[in-house]
Parts: C-alpha cells; structure tokens; sequence
C-alpha cells in the first residue's frame, strides 16, 4: 500500500441555506476562470437548468461542474476544481447527502444580513459528520443591512455547538480542527473576494475572487488513493440521454476506470454483475465531453447500464470490493399519488391517465430520488409517496403535471412511528424572521398548532428571530396563513427535529369550503349572488361538477351552492335594470396553496390545464350520512 495524491485536482460542495447565494457564486466562478468557450452564450444562474428552479428560484437537483483554476495559487499548473451546488431546502436533503459522498471540502455560504438559518444547520451538520473541511465564507457583504461581524461570530457558534453535538457520538472528533476555519468575504454578485471583512454594507476590497480560489486549493485535501488498490467508484447521481440511455455519475475513489473496459457492478442487493463501459465522459464547465481513462478522485459519466441506480458501486472485475450504500434520513411527509377519478377526466386528448402508466413514472422517480418512498396503499389506482417535506412532494406532482399526466393527489400527511406502544410523529425546528409587530399574531398563530417557542432575539433593526418546535402536522398549511398574518414580509424556515408523542388535535384551517352541488358551468349571475358571503376560486364560464370545492366560506361550516344558476328573463323591465353590478376578481390558488387548503376529506385533482380542489366523496347523500356516522361514533 502507498498513498499518492492528486495535486492537480479539488472536489468542494458549496453548501447553504435557500437563497444565500449559491448557485449566483458559480457563475461568477466560472466567468472568472474562463471556462467557458468564447462563443457560449451564459445566462445568469446557469446550473439552475430545471424549469421549476428558475421559476422558484432555488436549487432542487444537486448537479456538478468543473472549473479549470491556472491563477496564483496553482503553482503554475492547472487546478480542476470540481463544484457541486447543493440544495439548500431541507426537504431536498437527499441531494445533499449524495452531494457530499463525492467531495473532499465544503465551502459554507452564510448571508451577510441572515446569518446561518436551519438549512445551514442540516447542511453543516452533514457536512461535519463525513469530517469534511470547512471554509467560511460571508456572501452579499454590499446588502445594506449587513452585520458581517455578528454573523461571522453566529456561524462560530453554529460550528461550537454542532461539533459539541457530534464529539458525544464521535468521541475522537478533534473539535479545534473544526473551529479553525478560513473565512472568506465575498459578493458572489460582484464577483469579488477577500480575506478582510468589509465595512457593513460595502463590497470587499478585493476585485477578483482569487482569496476564494486560494482557501480552497490550500484548505480542501487533495485526493488520496492507494495506487496498489483495484477500482473503487460509487454511484452518486443518475442522468439520460435520448442518445446513450441511462448515464451514471462517479466519484472514483481508487484505480481506474476505461472507456470500453469491463468492471464488475455491485448492486445495492449485493449481487454482482460484469458490464462493460461503452462511454466515459469528464466535465468541463457545464459541458460533458469524451474520455479515454479516469483516475481517483475524478467525477465522471459512464454510460453502458441501463438499470445501475445510486449507491451502488463500480468495481474491478477482478478484485471486487463493495462501497458502503449511501444513508438518507427518513422521510417525515406522505400523501396519496393516483389516477384522476373526477367527472372531467380525460377531457384533453393526450393526456396520460392509466394507473399502470403513473406507476411507472413513480418508479422511474425512484431511481434517482433516494430520498422518496413509494408504498402500496391495497388500491390498484393509488400510492403512498413519502418524503422528506411538503414541497419535495409538491415538486413531484408539479413535474408530473408539466409532463402531461392527470392525478389525483390527497392531502399531506405525517409518518408516524410506533415507540413503547405509544404513537409519535415528526417535530420541526422553526426559525421565523418577521417585523416586531407581527410577535403577538405569528405566536398565537403557533400555539394554535402546538408550536412550543424555544427562543427569541431582537437585532435592534425592527425584526425579531424566533425559534420554534413544531410538530410538522402544525406546518401542513401553515405558509400561506403566516404571509397573510405577516402581510408577506415574514420569512419562515424548518428543519427535521426529530421525532416525539403525539401532540393532539390540531385544527388548521377555521373556514369551511363552498362545494358545488351539481354539474354544470359557472355563471356570474350566481357569483355575484353569492360573493360577499364567501371567496371563490372559480370563474365564470369555468365548468364545474358536483362535489367541487368552488371557494372558501367565511365560517367554519361546508356550504354547498348552485353556482351553475342562471339569471330568469322576463319581459318586464326592472328600474334597477343599468345599475352596474361588480364582481370580485377570483382567488387564483397555486398547487402548493391548494395542497395547503385542502382538508382532510378532500383532496385535489391535477392536470396539465389546471388545478382543482374537490371532495373525496363527491356525492352529498353520501357525504351526509359518513358523517352522521361520525357523530354517532363520537357519542
């Protein structure tokens, strides 16, 4: 056995909460290093290649790129500088996981206003468990209200109080090494760096990123391998391509990998199997090109396989020795995924509706999703999907509907677990950040939901940061309630906290829904009737059918209307006859909102046109006497 090291190459995720800068400091990264050709055109947050990333504007697939270093700190060489964009949701802490397994360092990116928020826990913590090396680095340093020094000081205790978390569970975990950590000053807008803090409020001195690249080629380890150890690679993430099929991501830990080669694959079953490599592709920039070999500690793309999933491990034929699987946390959200049942389905030609077709794709979703479970729920029409948060979920079904299918899809729900015969449920950690005159409302809005208040501070800038433990049944709608209470200046984050007992009924919602009492098109006639007592969701002219919920009642009782009635002509002429009528605009709710709205016996109906709330049971009489029968039950 002899150890060598890969001089010429850094594997480094850029790790951090939603919307502190991420995927804005690798374009910049990128640009400053040249590594794109000279007649790619770049648009800002390149990586963010997904549709529904762009619109949201957050990170949801961990993806790589590789960047070509040759300035001062190379030595006269030129560095390849792997960077994986890490999400920064929680919900989405899959990705993360995976994204580590491939890297040697971590650079974590901390809002100079925000400071560390809960997903810069869950990335951090992870991050410290693989007992990756950690560079700091203060973003967005020109905001006007930046308090760089407070934050930097805030991050020191993030680390202090996870590195005394994991000292208890990993005894010979040297905590000093993790406090010493690099900080770095930076606007990853500007593209500028340096190693000393601002003045709050103004861009660094430094007009480069060079200190940046300069912590990372000193402070994230080279690669290490056993030059005398056979091929070791693990699966870390899937793709396709409609030319060579399934295409798999490498990290290659030990030996090395050939193009047209033949390796052995280990599945997570641990049978193992001989395959051949028919393409090797490297990375450079966003682009993926051919290659002849690979080496340890490069991230490369093979094709050849058409099943190989992730976690599973690339090996020599000859010497075969299995990776360890990647763990991901357990999923804390389900909700029930099936095919659509309302009367208006099939109603567009070419929409998929067949359960055997959703089947699929939720399989297909497996495979590179290890973070989702799919359970059979004894219905031949409908699954469990469970995962780790609301907005996971919601993403799955968002894709499905821009992809043509029709859906039926429950209201979210938690995973419970059995402990000493007792049930217990998942708890979030909730860190809100809202103006100090929304403190009485946002802490009655969570006592309602069995919200326990764990700590409160005041800046001194008119906001207040309060931190909660909430069971995640208590966030289940919770988002659109906190915006209107907060008038949408609020900012609200969670973060797993594991699980513990029951904490009772809570009751989310205090309105009722207005429910269609038959089919037919709404007219504004019944509307205009029917506005000021209730919102509605529908339009005129919108077809609807019995069982449809159609608006949201001012009082907590279902109300069931005719908004199909149409207004009786008669040959007499009214004096009130050109007195104009108006109606009030229609509330417009997004998937998300309707997942958040819908009770526990309704559910909502997708499909690529629209989004519809509906009752499970459409039929009143039946309604009525499940009802009844509920009430009997309860006396």
């Amino acid at each position: 056995m002899a150890l060598a090291t890969r001089k010429d190459l850094r594997n480094v995720a850029i790790v951090a909460h939603v919307d502190h800068g991420k995927t804005t400091l690798v374009d910049a990264m990128l640009k400053q290093t040249g590594s794109f050709d000279a007649h790619t055109e770049v648009d800002d947050r390149v990586m963010d290649s997904n549709d529904l990333e762009r619109e949201k504007g957050i990170t949801i697939l961990a993806k790589n790129t590789a960047i070509a270093y040759g300035g001062a700190h190379a030595d006269g060489q030129t560095i390849t500088i792997n960077v994986v964009d890490t999400p920064g949701h929680a919900d989405f802490g899959g990705e993360v996981e995976r994204a580590l397994s491939m890297v040697d360092g971590v650079v974590l990116l901390v809002d100079a206003s925000e400071g560390p928020l809960p997903q810069t826990r869950f990335v951090l913590r992870k991050a410290l468990e693989a007992r990756l090396p950690v560079i700091l680095a203060v973003n967005k340093t020109d905001r006007p209200d930046a308090r760089i020094e407070a934050v930097e000081e805030e991050a020191h205790d993030l680390l202090l109080g996870l590195a005394s978390d994991l000292a208890e569970e990993q005894p010979d975990l040297d905590v000093d090494a993790v406090l010493d950590v690099p900080t770095v000053y930076l606007s990853g807008r500007a593209g500028a760096a340096s190693w000393q803090r601002p003045v709050d409020g103004e861009l660094p001195d430094n007009e480069d990123l060079e200190p940046l690249f300069e912590a990372i080629v000193k402070h994230v380890p080279a690669p290490q391998y056993d030059d005398e150890h056979p091929l070791q690679a693990h699966v870390t993430n899937l793709d396709s391509s409609p030319f060579l099929g399934r295409i798999a991501l490498l990290r290659v830990h030990h030996g090395t990998i050939r193009k047209g080669g033949t390796v052995a694959w280990v599945r997570k079953d641990g049978s193992v199997q001989n395959v051949r490599i028919t393409e090797l592709l490297l990375t450079k920039a966003l682009t993926r090109y051919p290659a002849e070999t690979a080496g340890p500690g490069d991230i490369v793309a093979i094709a050849g396989i058409e099943d190989i999933t992730i976690g599973e491990t690339i090996a020599d034929s000859e010497d075969v020795r299995p990776l360890p699987v990647i763990n991901v946390d357990e999923p804390a959200i389900s909700m029930t995924i099936g095919a659509n049942t309302s009367p208006l389905v099939g109603k567009v030609k070419g929409h998929k509706l067949t359960a055997r077709i959703i089947k699929d794709r939720l399989d297909r979703e497996l495979i590179g999703n290890v973070s989702l479970r799919v359970v059979d729920t004894g219905r031949p029409d409908s699954w469990e999907v469970q995962g780790r948060g609301e907005l996971a979920l919601a993403i799955l079904v968002e894709n499905m509907r821009r992809e043509g299918f029709e859906l039926t899809v429950g209201k979210p729900q938690v995973v419970t677990r059995e402990v000493d015969g007792q049930t217990h449920e998942p708890f979030e950690h909730l860190t809100i950040d809202a103006p100090e005159e929304h403190l009485g409302a946002i802490t009655q809005l969570l006592a309602n939901r069995k919200g326990r208040m764990e700590g409160m501070s005041n800046h001194g800038t008119g906001w207040v940061r309060m931190e909660f433990i909430v069971p995640s049944r208590g966030l289940i709608g919770f988002r659109s309630e906190f915006m209107t209470t907060t008038r949408g200046t609020g900012i609200a984050n969670a973060i797993s906290h594991g699980y513990g007992p029951w904490a009772g009924q809570i009751v989310t919602r205090q309105s009722g829904s207005i429910v269609a009492d038959r089919a037919g098109v709404a007219t504004p006639f019944a509307i205009m009737n029917l506005q000021e007592r209730m919102t509605f969701f529908v339009q005129p002219g919108a077809e609807v059918y019995e069982g449809m919920v159609v608006g949201e009642n001012s009082r907590a009782d279902d109300m069931e209307v005719n908004i199909t009635k149409e207004k009786k002509l008669t040959n007499m002429r009214s004096s009130t006859a050109d007195v104009m009528e108006t109606m009030t605009p229609p509330r417009q709710l997004t998937l998300e909102e309707c997942l958040e709205f819908a009770r526990e016996d309704e559910c909502v109906e997708v499909t690529p046109e629209t989004v519809r709330i509906r009752k499970v049971e459409l039929d009143s009489n039946l309604r009525k006497k499940a009802a009844d029968r509920v009430k009997q039950q309860n006396k």
